[in-house]
């Protein structure tokens, strides 16, 4: 029987390996750094990323087409060394990225079921990485919600 009432909350750091420019499939390898997911019968994942230069996104999880689709578009939408930018002593993808990180936004905040993330069928979490050599990327994961524990009572 699950006990009900009382909310746990857990923190924990989780590092994605440094990847290209692009938009990558990261579920999978934030889900690995996080065990304790497994303990909750139901609540919320805030995932934020300690970057401004890269963002967190929640899409297509089947069809990489769709992820080389993003990165068009986005590249389109939000072109590099443009005459107006002033902030280009990093680079010339540097600026482009941070208006594109704030377009798709440095959280997620998904719903916790039965000790999972409670995606959809074809949904994965994605690493929106927006500079050409961005590196190894931070996230702070924050769980809240019931645990699942039975009570022999």
């Amino acid at each position: 029987m699950l006990r009900q009432g009382m909310s746990h909350w857990y923190q924990q750091p989780v590092s994605l390996a440094a990847r290209p420019r692009g938009f990558h499939l990261v579920t999978n390898e934030i889900l690995s750094q996080l065990p304790q997911l497994q303990d909750f019968s139901i609540g919320l994942a805030h995932i934020f990323i300690q970057h401004t230069s890269a963002s967190l996104s929640v899409n297509e999880n089947a069809d990489s087409t769709v992820r080389g689709d993003f990165e068009r578009f986005f590249n389109h939408l939000v072109p590099e060394n443009e005459p107006y930018y002033q902030h280009t002593f990093e680079g010339s993808d540097d600026m482009p990225a941070h208006l594109k990180s704030s377009l798709l936004g440095s959280s997620l905040l998904l719903p916790i079921q039965n000790g999972r993330l409670a995606l959809g069928t074809w949904q994965g979490i994605y690493l929106c990485e927006h500079r050409n050599q961005g590196g190894v990327r931070h996230l702070l994961v924050t769980l809240q919600g019931q645990y699942c524990t039975s009570s022999a009572g």
